[in-house]
């Protein structure tokens, strides 16, 4: 697949994605990165595993910032609490070269994307109209 096509084609999969979809593509996103990081990290490319590891801060940032304090309460505070030690553990594994901490962040976005998955399921079944 070109880069072209394949870039045209996450365009419009952000472009015509539900809320939902984009919490997933961005929990993706910043997993992706992490795995591109540690392959950097593991064959001595510092400016590449630098770069992958702004792009899952970045991507983080964007999740920190979606989060709704007044309709999440407790829970968009925890997660803000979460996302914002993910940032620094991300920080000290590029300036500590340490492959554990990124397998740590992984690990834990991972997580809670699936729990993403299953909360969105969940409510998606117990919609109205669901399973007729």
């Amino acid at each position: 697949m070109s880069a072209a096509y394949f870039s045209q084609y996450l365009a419009t999969q952000v472009n015509t994605a539900s809320p939902e979809q984009l919490l997933i593509l961005l929990y993706n996103g910043a997993i992706r990165f992490l795995n591109e990081a540690e392959g950097a990290m593991q064959e001595g490319h510092v400016a590449q595993r630098g770069l992958m590891i702004s792009r899952t801060i970045n991507i983080i940032n964007e999740l920190c910032a979606t989060l709704d304090h007044e309709i999440g309460g407790e829970i968009s505070a925890n997660l803000e609490a979460l996302y914002n030690y993910m940032n620094r553990e991300l920080l000290q594994a590029n300036i500590k070269d340490d492959l554990k901490r990124l397998g740590q962040v992984k690990a834990m976005l991972t997580d809670l994307r699936d729990t993403w998955i299953k909360a969105i399921e969940q409510v998606q079944a117990e919609a109205p109209g669901a399973g007729e």
